[in-house]
């Protein structure tokens, strides 16, 4: 059984850092820290129980779902990126 989870494992510590880019996002955007912070725990809460419920099913899409997933971090670490931008040229 271990063996078949081992292809989400990229995933799982990938999306630990999209985590983190949407919480860099949301500081940067001046969000209240409570809302953030509910806001992400509802996440967690949510990607756990489709990871403990759709897991069966998600097997036969794994490349699939490792590729949208990829993309989509890929994606919000450039969006961060840009609107870090204008932040970082009033320094200079």
């Amino acid at each position: 059984m271990a063996n078949e989870f081992k292809q989400f494992m990229g995933l799982l510590i990938f999306g630990n850092i999209e985590n983190l880019i949407l919480s860099a996002q949301g500081a940067t955007a001046h969000v209240d820290p409570f809302i953030l912070g509910g806001l992400s725990l509802i996440c967690v809460v949510c990607w756990l129980l489709i990871g403990t419920f759709g897991t069966k099913f998600a097997i036969k899409y794994a490349r699939h779902i490792n590729f949208i997933g990829g993309l989509a971090i890929f994606i919000l670490g450039i969006q961060s990126m840009i609107g870090a931008i204008p932040g970082m040229l009033k320094f200079f």
